[in-house]
C-alpha cells in the first residue's frame, strides 16, 4: 500500500494547482481541471461506478454497497487546489526513506534545511518515510494527501470485496482554499447522509468544530498634494488605514492566539497617499463573540467616518462560513464512530478545533454533516511542508475502518 500512496501522491503533487482569489471562474486556475480530469480517469480505471466530473471540475463517483444490511450512504472528500500562500509551481517532492530524526537539507544551493530546532515535531517522525518539498515551493500535502488516501482506499475495498460496507460517494472539489469549495456542489446529486473531509494534519486529528468566519475589505481614499504645499489640503489614506489597524486590539492576532481564541488578521495592506486597501478575515468560535467582532470592525469604520467623512472610508463585510458544530453535534455518532475507527486501528484521536475553514464548514450547512480527519502532513502552505507515508497509510486505513463500522453497525 505505501509504494502506491507514494506514486499517487508524487503524480498529484506535479500538477500546479493553485487556487487565484483574483479569478471569477471555477475553477479559479486551469490546472485543477488538469488534475480532475486525471482522478476521473483514475477512478473509471480502479473501478468506480458513476464517474462524472461537471463543468467546474467537481468529480464524483461511487462504490456500490456489497451487503444486504440498509447501511447509509456516506461520503469522503478532498480538494484538488493548493494554497496561494505559497508557490505551487514546479514542485519537486523528495523522499527521505527511514528518516533520522535529524537535519533534512531541503536545498542545498539555497541551504534551506528542514530542522528539528524550528520545527520540534520532527523527532517523532523518526524511522518513517517522509515527503518533503525541495525548499522552493509548498508540496501540496492540503489536500493532495487526501485525494491519495481516499483514492487508495476506494481501490483497497474494490479489490478486497470481503470487507462489507455500504454505499459509499467520493468527491474532488476545487478552490478550497480560497474559500469556495462548496460554492457548487451539489449536496443533492452527491446523494450521501454524511460525509468526511480528508483534510486535517499530523496523525489522529479529527475536528468537527470550526470557526465562525467572515471578511472585510476597507477602502481608504485621500488626496494626494505635492508635499511642499500640502499644509491643510492633503488627506494620506495609508495614514487613515494605519489609524484604523491601531484601533484593533494588538492581542487579538493570530499570531497570539490559540485553541479557542478568535482574531482579527490583516491579509494584506495595499495602497500609497491617494488611495489604500485592507483585507481582512474575522474568526471566533463563539457565535455571539464573532458577531461582536463584525460590530467592532463597523464601529470603528463609523467613528473615522465622523472624523474624515463617509466618502473617505469604504467597508465592505461579508460572512463566509459558519462554526460546523451546530450542525454536527445533532448526528455526533458521526463523529463518534470515526473516533472508534482510530481507536480499533490503535490510533490516539486528538479531538480539537479546526483553526481555519474546510469544506465540510459550508457543507454541513447545506444538509451534509461532514467532520474533518486526519491526512498526516505538517507544516501546510509552504517551503517546509511535509508528510509521513506511515501516517498517510493510517488515514487509509481509517477510511476503510469508518467504512467497515457503518455496515457492521447496521441492520
Amino acid at each position: 500500500m505505501k509504494s502506491e500512496i507514494i506514486e499517487r501522491f508524487t503524480s498529484y503533487v506535479k500538477v500546479d494547482t493553485q487556487s487565484d482569489e483574483s479569478s471569477e471562474t471555477c475553477p479559479s486556475t486551469p490546472g485543477q481541471l488538469t488534475l480532475a480530469g486525471q482522478l476521473v480517469d483514475e477512478l473509471k480505471a480502479i473501478g468506480m461506478e458513476n464517474v462524472t466530473m461537471d463543468q467546474y471540475g467537481y468529480v464524483m463517483a461511487t462504490l456500490p454497497s456489497n451487503t444486504t444490511k440498509t447501511v447509509p450512504t456516506i461520503g469522503f472528500l478532498a480538494h484538488v487546489d493548493t494554497a496561494t500562500d505559497f508557490t505551487g509551481k514546479g514542485v519537486k517532492p523528495q523522499i527521505v526513506e527511514n528518516y533520522d530524526g535529524h537535519d533534512i537539507v531541503l536545498n542545498e544551493q539555497q541551504q534551506i534545511i528542514l530542522s528539528p530546532k524550528e520545527f520540534p515535531e520532527l523527532p517523532q517522525y523518526k524511522g518513517h518515510t517522509l515527503i518533503t518539498t525541495d525548499g522552493t515551493t509548498l508540496l501540496g500535502a492540503d489536500n493532495k494527501a487526501g485525494i491519495a488516501e481516499i483514492m487508495t482506499a476506494m481501490d483497497y475495498l474494490i479489490r478486497h470485496p470481503e470487507i462489507k460496507h455500504g454505499r459509499i460517494r467520493v468527491a474532488f472539489t476545487p478552490d478550497e482554499e480560497i474559500g469556495r469549495g462548496p460554492h457548487r456542489f451539489d449536496v443533492k446529486a452527491f446523494d450521501a447522509a454524511y460525509a468526511y473531509t480528508m483534510d486535517g494534519g499530523p496523525l489522529g486529528e479529527l475536528e468537527y468544530e470550526s470557526f465562525n468566519a467572515a471578511a472585510a475589505k476597507i477602502t481608504f481614499k485621500g488626496k494626494n498634494v505635492h508635499p511642499g504645499t500640502a499644509k491643510g489640503k492633503m488627506v494620506n489614506s495609508a495614514k487613515l488605514a494605519m489609524e484604523f489597524n491601531g484601533m484593533l486590539p494588538a492581542e487579538e492576532a493570530p499570531e497570539t492566539t490559540e485553541g479557542y481564541e478568535g482574531f482579527y488578521h490583516l491579509i494584506s495592506f495595499n495602497g500609497d497617499v491617494e488611495e489604500t486597501r485592507l483585507h481582512y478575515i474575522i474568526r471566533d468560535f463563539d457565535r455571539e463573540k464573532f458577531e461582536d467582532r463584525k460590530a467592532n470592525i463597523t464601529a470603528i469604520v463609523d467613528d473615522l467616518q465622523k472624523t474624515y467623512g463617509s466618502d473617505k472610508i469604504i467597508l465592505e463585510m461579508n460572512d463566509q462560513y459558519y462554526n460546523m458544530r451546530d450542525k454536527i453535534e445533532p448526528v455526533k455518532h458521526i463523529v463518534d464512530l470515526a473516533h472508534q475507527a482510530m481507536e480499533n486501528l490503535g490510533i490516539k484521536p486528538v479531538i480539537k478545533p479546526i483553526r481555519g475553514g474546510t469544506d465540510g464548514s459550508q457543507l454541513s450547512y447545506m444538509g451534509l454533516p461532514t467532520p474533518n480527519v486526519f491526512t498526516g502532513g505538517e507544516n501546510y502552505h509552504g517551503r517546509y511542508e511535509y508528510i509521513s507515508v506511515d501516517n498517510m497509510e493510517k488515514a487509509v486505513q481509517v477510511i476503510i475502518e469508518i467504512a467497515r463500522l457503518y455496515e457492521e453497525k447496521a441492520e
